[in-house]
């Protein structure tokens, strides 16, 4: 059973993670409406570009998890003035590879996108603006080490009300240089990009000012991290860099296994992604607030706590998500006919959203023990469960039961599902034998 207070602390640090995450997606669909005006052309680029720079600011996405746990490691063990020191670190690192990364991809990005885009309108319009969202590659850097630290010491609002800014302004900044509005340049899908990267470097701005005033005690740039401090960081971020990286490609070997099945089948797999990436968010909240809750307990010394805070948060991920997935069960179609319109195509989805909506608890349960192992330290553990199922069970057999033996679609994401229940189940175990209790960050 949960207890309601421990229930209630989870809840607090989860919502606020939670309704940033929503804000994310809902500023995808005004950007998705507002370059829709410009065409499908402009649509197409702007998602392979968006998914592109995903894959590039991997290295730097890492930091987020490594600078949550150290700090909330840090704030367990009562060492509150160095609290801030791992976030120093992060915006160091994010300094110093996303300086060269965005430099080098920037003039690389000509030759680059059409190897995942060949179509020539595509490649006209999205060149240009994953160019301007690698401009923004050490902004990222640096907002996803604050999202790590505000997360880490429990200021998870503050960290929301940022981002809400954040999306505001890339909504004005789209309007102004999309449609060159108010004198501004017309620059169509650039424009978007280049709104992106100009939001996030605000933000970026607002962290600083912020920190200045709540993190300066706590060693806010005025320590510098240690050489064990960076290793420990760079031990922790790497697996993570690698597995993101890893994990958008794999996703789109997906893609291409479903689109050697039909026209048809990669359209309901696009929109159930997109489904999946909107009802993950509660588990995703819930992951990292038992990150912080569980690297605060392992700094104060109580492994069996830690654990207890991994369960609990584990227990809601799977009540929460499992809910979700009822109404995928119930009405399918009528989720389904808010996108598709082809009753043929419609048809086509309702089973394997059936499927999906049935695994959503094991989800729910995965996603947060994914993310107490890594407020654990034991991001390389994660790294290597999540590439092996994903790489060597999930992709393989998509492949055999879709294109080899022409089973369709609902066996192609059958198989995605099972490696997904399969590493769900190894995090379980991976949890419950508790060695991760002896990582020292």
């Amino acid at each position: 059973m949960l207890n309601l207070e421990r229930t209630q602390r989870i809840a607090i640090l989860a919502l606020p993670m939670v309704g940033a995450m929503i804000s994310q997606n809902v500023l995808n669909l005004i950007d998705t409406a507002m370059v829709g005006v410009l065409g499908p052309a402009a649509i197409a680029a702007v998602g392979v570009g968006g998914f592109a720079n995903f894959m590039a600011v991997a290295a730097i996405i890492g930091l987020a998890s490594s600078v949550q746990a150290m700090a909330s490691r840090r704030k367990g063990q009562g060492r509150e003035n160095e609290m801030a020191v791992p976030l120093n670190g992060g915006l160091f690192l994010a300094f110093i590879i996303g300086a060269p990364l965005s430099i080098v991809l920037y003039f690389a990005a000509p030759t680059l996108f059409p190897l995942i885009n060949s179509d020539p309108a595509v490649v006209e319009a999205g060149t240009p603006y994953l160019q301007a969202r690698l401009i923004g590659a050490i902004a990222i850097g640096f907002n996803f080490s604050f999202r790590g630290y505000w997360n880490g010491v429990g200021l998870s609002a503050l960290y929301m009300k940022t981002l809400l800014i954040i999306h505001s302004l890339n909504v004005l900044f789209n309007y102004l240089l999309i449609f060159g509005n108010f004198g501004f340049p017309e620059m169509g899908a650039e424009g978007a990009g280049l709104a992106s990267s100009i939001a996030l470097y605000i933000g970026s701005a607002i962290h600083v000012v912020m920190a200045f005033r709540l993190a300066r005690k706590h060693g806010f740039l005025t320590r510098i991290p240690k050489s064990d401090t960076m290793i420990t960081m760079l031990k922790l971020a790497l697996p993570g860099a690698i597995q993101q990286f890893l994990f958008a490609a794999g996703f789109t070997v997906f893609f291409w296994i479903v689109g050697q099945v039909g026209v048809n089948e990669v359209a309901v797999s696009n929109v159930m992604i997109n489904l999946i990436m909107v009802g993950i968010l509660p588990g995703m909240g819930l992951g990292l607030a038992a990150l912080t809750l569980v690297s605060e307990a392992l700094g104060q010394g109580n492994a069996d706590d830690a654990k207890r805070w991994g369960w609990d948060a584990a227990k809601l991920g799977g009540v929460a998500l499992g809910l979700l997935g009822i109404i995928a069960i119930v009405v399918p179609d009528i989720i389904l006919g808010g996108f598709i319109h082809d009753q043929q195509v419609i048809d086509l989805g309702v089973i394997p959203l059936q499927l999906l909506g049935a695994s959503m608890v094991f989800e729910g349960v995965g996603l947060v023990l994914l993310n107490t192992l890594l407020g654990a330290g034991a991001a390389a553990t994660v790294m290597i469960v999540s590439i092996a199922t994903q790489w060597l069970v999930g992709l393989p057999l998509a492949w055999l039961v879709g294109p080899y033996l022409g089973w369709g679609l609902t066996w192609v994401w059958g198989a995605n599902i099972s490696y997904r229940i399969l590493q769900d189940i190894i995090f379980a175990i991976v949890w419950y034998r508790g060695h991760w209790a002896k990582i020292k960050i």
